[in-house]
């Protein structure tokens, strides 16, 4: 690596550093996010303290976690690693209490919920994803970041790595140049609210998640979804769970009773797991476990997006 501030982190388990941070990836072309070829991962960070590039390359071999970091917010970077690689996800008292949750669990062990400690990092691309097509969410997402967003610092710049647009130019960007990026005025109005309040929203990474859910779904347009999307990735609350999505409670259903659940049937199905019952969803997710896919796939609308049930 080229110079940088680096420091050596040597957890207290196996962690799985890919897949564990792949929990903060929007899509395989987030431009805010590289692999490369020698495995090392690449962040692109707005910091509290500034932008920073983030390198993380596990060393599984001598049971330790490289890192580096450039920028303004190198320093904040580092200090985030361990919590960014599932050092704060307390897994006692997880029972898999299922045969295939046991399973999962057999094979997914080491695997931990990170927590990124950034709130709007999460927030916005969670609007974006609302109610729309993964694929198109991802576009949408890519496309906010290339357009109004800024080269990450270091080796970033020359890895095309990005960082996301500021709140500041998130509240600036035109209705017009929203429709350009293929972000309907429900989305773009809510992440523009979200970005009017965000110093008081990055607070919510401090308090107890029961209260940053709350502070979040305050806000018009985040609602269930969205919080609990924001909650796994900048808080690690292996409790919450992406109800309202197109797929989850259809796939856990299907995975753990043969039929396809209900949002209602899966809160009530997941009750025992509190506080992991999001938890259960990774682990059906880490799996690869999803009911059959019928008919044919949704394709990409050519104006405005169609509904798909979560926000």
């Amino acid at each position: 690596m080229s110079s940088g501030r680096t420091r050596t982190w040597r957890p207290d388990w196996a962690c799985p550093a890919g897949r564990i941070m792949a929990q903060q990836r929007h899509g395989g072309s987030d431009p805010t996010y590289r692999t490369d070829e020698s495995g090392r991962i690449w962040r692109g960070i707005r910091t509290p303290e500034g932008t920073a590039t983030l390198a993380v390359r596990p060393r599984p071999a001598d049971g330790e976690i490289e890192a580096a970091a450039w920028g303004e917010g190198a320093d904040w970077a580092l200090e985030s690693v361990p919590g960014l690689l599932g050092a704060h996800d307390d897994v006692s008292g997880f029972e898999p209490r299922h045969p295939v949750l046991a399973e999962a669990w057999r094979h997914h062990s080491t695997w931990r919920l990170g927590r990124s400690g950034l709130v709007m990092e999460a927030l916005v691309p969670a609007i974006i994803e609302q109610k729309v097509t993964g694929k198109e969410a991802f576009a949408g997402f890519r496309a906010l970041v290339h357009r109004f967003g800024e080269r990450a610092p270091g080796p970033g710049h020359d890895l095309k790595l990005w960082v996301q647009p500021t709140p500041e130019q998130l509240r600036q960007i035109p209705s017009w140049e929203w429709l350009r990026l293929h972000i309907d005025p429900a989305r773009s109005r809510t992440v523009v609210t979200v970005a009017r309040v965000a110093d008081a929203l990055e607070r919510a990474a401090g308090v107890p998640v029961n209260e940053a859910d709350r502070r979040l779904r305050s806000q018009p347009g985040v609602g269930v979804w969205t919080s609990a999307e924001v909650r796994q990735r900048a808080l690690g609350d292996a409790d919450a769970v992406s109800f309202f999505d197109y797929h989850v409670a259809k796939d856990i259903g299907w995975a753990l009773t043969g039929t396809p659940f209900t949002d209602e049937e899966l809160e009530a199905y997941l009750e025992p797991w509190r506080p992991h019952r999001g938890r259960v969803q990774a682990l059906v997710g880490l799996a690869g476990l999803h009911r059959p896919r019928r008919g044919a796939r949704m394709s990409l609308p050519t104006h405005l997006p169609s509904s798909v049930p979560h926000s």
